[in-house]
């Protein structure tokens, strides 16, 4: 765990560390027990599918650009100094469709799994495989909708 004291430089993630997850370059900022933070990078056109935290909070701080977050059939835009609440257990879904990209800080409380399931999706494309080791980590992709 990296939670001693110090600073994490603004170029530079914990250990030099940053992940390909879905497209989005995440850089691992703080990691303890009890919470982890990660910059992101989300350019134009990307997404993360509908997916639930069963274990965790998590939540987005908008540094610059738009993102829209979908709770099911609510759609909630997003821009700098917003601060997205994802409470656990609510399914959620996060788009860039501004055409445009974003960055923000994303954040969970507790740390659990999500670390080690950035490092299993580093650069994975094959989204059963995405769902597949998601699910071993704590977050659980919903179906499509054709597939409900």
């Amino acid at each position: 765990m990296h939670n001693g004291a110090g600073i994490t430089p603004s170029g530079s993630g914990l250990d030099a560390i940053s992940w390909n997850v879905v497209g989005h370059t995440y850089t691992p900022k703080l990691l303890s027990t009890n919470a982890f933070l990660w910059h992101a990078a989300i350019p134009a056109d990307t997404f993360v599918p509908p997916h639930i935290h069963p274990t965790q909070d998590e939540w987005i701080v908008m540094l610059d650009g738009a993102l829209e977050v979908e709770f099911g059939e609510n759609v909630h835009k997003a821009g700098p100094g917003d601060t997205i609440r994802m409470p656990m257990g609510e399914a959620h879904a996060i788009f860039n469709r501004s055409g445009q990209p974003a960055t923000c800080v994303f954040g969970v409380a507790p740390a659990r799994k999500l670390f080690d399931l950035f490092i299993a999706l580093d650069g994975v494309t094959d989204p059963a495989e995405l769902v597949r080791l998601s699910a071993l980590h704590e977050v659980d992709f919903l179906p499509p909708p054709d597939q409900a």
